[in-house]
């Protein structure tokens, strides 16, 4: 499989969608492209670009001002025609909603099929073309963002377009995870009541 990498830090909207419009119409073979910016809005426009060609996406936030977005290309074909005429700048997609969770199972009865329920919503929610600003989690939540979630790339996709991953500290010590946070940061009880309450809407799944 090839690999095209596109450096677009310091490129303004809508060049970083652009030139990884090139890039695809350059495959002849199917493979990745890896597009390097510097801020959530551009990686909202190239989840935009990947979502209108069926692509893959996945995006990652390695440092402040570093984002990692890949588009996976499975046919060559199916993205040949793109025209740089497609590209398009749009504004920040996030609104001022809060998710909360409280544990690492949706719903109550069988454990197993609420872990399974949790990690459709959370997938189903990166998907929406309005994002939250923040999502919260404690007690049991906090196992959702350490290592061994199934749910990490789905939380590192929003991460890296702005939304915001905070995870109770106490929760974390509680339950032995303090060391194994792989998404976001970490907040307290303050924080969240403050979140919570200046919030527009607040979901509780």
């Amino acid at each position: 499989m090839s690999k095209i990498l596109v450096n677009a830090v310091g490129d303004a909207c809508p060049i970083p969608v652009t030139k990884t419009i090139h890039a695809l119409s350059g495959m002849t073979e199917a493979g990745t492209v890896e597009v390097h910016v510097d801020n959530e809005t551009a990686v909202q426009n190239l989840n935009r670009l990947a979502t209108g060609k069926g692509l893959k996406f996945s995006a990652e936030k390695r440092e402040e001002k570093l984002f990692v977005v890949t588009l996976t290309v499975d046919d060559p074909a199916a993205v040949s025609g793109t025209a740089p005429e497609e590209a398009a700048c749009a504004p920040d997609n996030r609104d001022n909603t809060v998710v909360v969770i409280g544990t690492n199972c949706l719903g109550s009865g069988d454990d197993t099929l609420g872990a399974t329920l949790m990690k459709g919503f959370l997938y189903a929610l990166s998907q929406q073309e309005r994002l939250p600003r923040t999502i919260l989690f404690y007690n049991g939540g906090a196992k959702v963002t350490t290592e061994g979630s199934v749910s990490i790339e789905d939380l590192k996709n929003m991460e890296a377009q702005g939304v915001e991953i905070r995870t109770c500290g106490t929760c974390l010590n509680y339950y032995g995870l303090t060391d194994k946070l792989a998404v976001g940061s970490v907040t307290n009880m303050y924080d969240i009541v403050e979140t919570m309450t200046s919030a527009g809407k607040v979901i509780r799944p």
